[in-house]
């Protein structure tokens, strides 16, 4: 287990919330929002840790982690740019929103920006309909967004 590339105040602070922890078995779940919470992905060594200290196998971390679209193995940018994919988002154009947003980025969606600073991903829904076509940014929706906003929001979090 290569835990040296992690932070180890990181490292410190998972490893106190997992000592914290009453009971240990079926916390699985809650451990790794806490570590991804803390670290903003889960790395294989990352994986590995946690189950070594919940004693359960590397493997059924990794099952969990990969079953779940919650998590990621990969790094994400400072902010996520998510783009609703819903029938609603998609009828009203959300697919023209995705592809300028791939444009202005110059990235593809699930993958982050050379600078660290975005990533784009893809909901199916958002649940709010009646806003389509969304977009989310770091949690704020933007809501009937047109391919002319792009930009403007994009500016919003390039200064922050």
């Amino acid at each position: 287990m290569d835990v040296c590339k992690l932070d180890n105040e990181k490292l410190k602070e998972l490893s106190s919330y997992i000592d914290s922890l009453e009971e240990k078995e079926g916390s699985l779940i809650s451990v790794l929002h806490r570590a991804q919470d803390i670290f903003g992905y889960l790395p294989e060594e990352l994986q590995t840790f946690i189950a070594n200290k919940l004693d359960i196998s590397a493997a059924k971390v990794f099952g969990v982690v990969t079953f779940y679209s919650y998590f990621t193995m990969k790094p994400k940018g400072k902010h996520v740019i998510s783009i609703c994919m819903g029938t609603a988002c998609f009828v009203k154009g959300a697919e023209n929103i995705l592809e300028e947003f791939r444009n202005q980025l110059k990235v593809k969606d699930g993958f982050t920006t050379e600078d660290g600073l975005f990533t784009i991903d893809i909901l199916r829904c958002v649940g709010a309909c009646g806003l389509a076509p969304v977009v989310v940014v770091d949690g704020t929706v933007h809501g009937k967004v047109k391919v002319e906003d792009v930009k403007g929001i994009l500016s919003q979090y390039t200064l922050k």
